[in-house]
């Protein structure tokens, strides 16, 4: 009978030795080993990650760059596209940020971090039309023409919400707010904090109403899906900047 324990138990320890040799590495692990955090990014979305020559700026640069300091690497960047950036994640990336909306579409392919910024979709058009563009319903109507970036979640509100409105898609994501200036298109959605951000830098331009957007959304970075131990330890980071003062800090520099 004891030999028999012992055999049971020798095999349960054999199986578990396996398993663990078996068990696939989380990201959490081969960052620290390669010293790299590659970080895909579409790179045109002020004040999240903008690209400027071969470098990127921004609120989410800034984050993650402090998320590879942490883990004793350096961030790497990976230019990307809206319309590719879940290819290019899955693809080359560990980590992919840039102003990201958290949807249940993108959540079928990737994890999200937890969410670090509240941020709901907010129009934008010339002053002097602030009044006319109150709601969805003042927008979507027939002589009014949306302009929107392609491949995002703009885009997608965009086409869900308006059905009388003309639609028209812009490729350039860092000209496209001077398109409202020259006449070619009344107004565009985007993120409330973009909105506030780009009425600063292009004189001219007025958020509409960006403490009350018109959907409720939140900004999160994608991570691989399936990796807890990765985004156990994402999470746990985003709490603590935001509890130590450092997520403030550096959101203070962008959103102002």
């Amino acid at each position: 009978m004891i030999s028999r324990i012992v055999i049971v138990l020798g095999s349960l320890v054999t199986a578990t030795v396996v398993f663990a040799q078996d068990a696939p590495a989380s990201r959490l692990d081969a960052v620290q080993k390669s010293g790299k955090l590659r970080v895909c990014t579409p790179g045109d979305y002020t004040p999240f990650a903008l690209q400027k020559g071969e470098a990127f700026e921004g609120l989410d640069v800034d984050l993650v760059s402090s998320v590879a300091k942490a883990l004793g690497a350096e961030p790497v960047f990976v230019k990307s596209g809206w319309p590719t950036l879940m290819k290019d994640f899955i693809e080359k990336c560990d980590v992919a940020v840039g102003g990201i909306s958290v949807t249940l579409d993108r959540q079928k392919t990737a994890y999200f971090s937890t969410a670090y910024m509240v941020n709901g979709k907010a129009p934008i058009t010339k002053c002097e039309n602030v009044a006319r563009f109150q709601s969805i319903a003042d927008i979507d109507k027939p002589n009014v023409t949306v302009i929107e970036n392609p491949g995002g979640s703009n885009e997608r509100f965009a086409r869900a919400n308006f059905k009388s409105a003309k639609i028209v898609i812009f490729n350039d994501n860092t000209t496209i707010f001077d398109e409202i200036l020259k006449g070619n298109a009344d107004v565009m959605i985007s993120e409330s904090a973009e909105t506030i951000v780009q009425q600063k830098l292009r004189p001219g331009l007025c958020a509409v109403n960006p403490d009350k957007p018109l959907q409720y959304g939140e900004m999160a970075w994608l991570l691989p899906r399936g990796d807890a131990a990765f985004k156990a330890w994402i999470d746990q980071w985003i709490h603590l900047a935001k509890a130590n003062g450092e997520y403030d800090r550096i959101a203070g520099r962008w959103l102002r």
